[in-house]
């Protein structure tokens, strides 16, 4: 969206934008999960040592992940803020701040990653061999940090403006790089060595020094920085301030997303090996069910924080209760083919029996769980975008770690309801966590618009 037009977000109709929005960030989500797809694939044709590797680094990579994202919505509820009350001079000098906090936060990351990652892998039980591979993949990524976090600030601030298509269309020709840079830096030719399993995380580096260049200029494109000096790219402390406080819950909330996850794998795995990779089966089938949704919770950031910079009331509420209702009709949609044909989802991943009868009864309970995660998403998106984000930590800490360790415990250890506890436990803590953030959201929303 450019200059010229993006006042659309503050006039144009709740719906045309909602899908003007979601469906590049969610056709974009596609491609970016295709990709990780192409690397474990190829990691594959390496030895199972280097796909069990780069499965080790990705707690590791998760934070660099889950600080670029973070920060990536706060400079983007920061700036449609700006934008919506009319101030381009505000909302440019938080674009460019967001920029130069970008580098500075990647740098300490760098070097702190490299400095720590091999007690983390040894803490993972990486040895030997096994350590040096993991460090070989580590170390690319941790110098490639920095476009990892120009790409994400790039993205927020394109975001702000209405503009998610510049973005998805990084994430396919990313996706298409990948395909070719793979096997190249991997197996050598045309004067490149064999690089093995650092030529899999040179290629994805690569594709984000792509991504910068491109991302870059669309955003120079936009007039975003036309009046702006280098003076203007030094560190402000208010900036910095208002950046961290936007950005850091969200960070902090993706972090506990990792972090739950780990406590859910613990639990499964005392169901033996077959429960974990049913586990791991269902989690993929539903996350490709989810990806039509993802891009509501960047829509409904983004429509939020410019109608509620331009106070207006009438369209901050419709954004969230539209964003609500599309995220409705797609799990439904959803929910029915997974709980109808779970069986079938299972059994393309997997010919162990043992696997697909406990996978079906996972998916057919996440069946009922899909709107909650809508919810959620949409719930937390819309209190960033009216600049309250503590809220996603608070309840990113009850739904992923809390909750479920007690909840887990009681089902499986006091009640003895096996593997099948958990499921119905996900169940159950993720529809509270869910309801706690669409009333919590909307009275907050309705106090917001009150006094707008």
């Amino acid at each position: 969206m450019t200059p010229q037009n993006e006042n659309e977000l503050t006039t144009a109709p709740i719906p045309k934008l909602i899908r003007q929005i979601t469906i590049p960030v969610s056709i974009g989500m596609f491609f970016n999960t295709m990709y990780n797809v192409v690397d474990t694939w190829f990691g594959g044709m390496i030895s199972t040592q280097a796909l069990a590797a780069m499965s080790l680094s990705l707690p590791v990579f998760f934070i660099i992940i889950s600080v670029g994202s973070g920060f990536s919505t706060g400079a983007t509820a920061l700036i449609g803020n700006a934008l919506g009350a009319g101030n381009r001079d505000r909302a440019s000098h938080y674009a460019v701040q967001s920029l130069t906090f970008g580098v500075l936060i990647s740098v300490a990351l760098s070097f702190t990653g490299m400095a720590i990652a091999p007690f983390l892998f040894r803490l993972l039980g990486a040895t030997d061999e096994y350590l040096i591979i993991c460090m070989a993949y580590m170390n690319v990524l941790f110098w490639g940090t920095i476009f990892f976090l120009m790409v994400y600030m790039l993205k927020g601030i394109l975001a702000a403006l209405g503009d998610t298509r510049t973005y998805r269309n990084f994430l396919i020709v990313g996706f298409l790089l990948n395909i070719a840079l793979d096997p190249w830096f991997i197996f050598g030719g045309f004067g490149l060595p064999p690089l093995g399993v650092t030529g899999i995380a040179l290629a994805t580096v690569l594709v984000q020094v792509i991504g910068c260049l491109y991302l870059g200029l669309i955003v120079l494109r936009t007039g975003m920085f036309s009046d702006k000096t280098r003076r203007d790219a030094l560190p402000e402390r208010r900036a910095f301030r208002e950046i961290l406080r936007q950005g850091g819950p969200a960070s902090l909330n993706i972090l506990t997303i990792a972090l739950g996850s780990f406590v859910i794998t613990w639990f499964v795995s005392k169901f033996g090996k077959e429960a974990v990779a049913a586990y791991g089966i269902g989690l993929r089938v539903e996350q490709i069910v989810l990806l039509p949704t993802i891009g509501l919770s960047t829509t409904t950031l983004t429509l939020v924080s410019q109608n509620h910079g331009a106070g207006l009331a009438g369209r901050v509420t419709e954004s969230l209760r539209k964003s609500l209702t599309y995220g409705a009709a797609m799990t439904a949609v959803g929910s029915l083919l997974v709980f109808f044909l779970a069986e079938q989802f299972m059994g393309f991943f997997s010919d162990d029996r043992a696997v697909v009868e406990i996978g079906t009864i996972y998916l057919k309970v996440e069946a009922i769980v899909l709107y909650a995660y809508v919810i959620l998403f949409v719930s937390v998106a819309a209190l960033q975008g009216v600049r309250r984000p503590m809220f996603a930590v608070y309840i990113g800490l009850f739904r992923q770690i809390l909750a479920p360790v007690a909840v887990f415990h009681l089902l499986t250890e006091v009640f003895h309801f096996g593997v099948q506890g958990i499921w119905w436990g996900i169940l159950g803590v993720t529809w509270t966590a869910a309801l706690i953030a669409f009333f919590y959201s909307r009275r907050v929303i309705r106090k917001v618009v009150a006094e707008i």
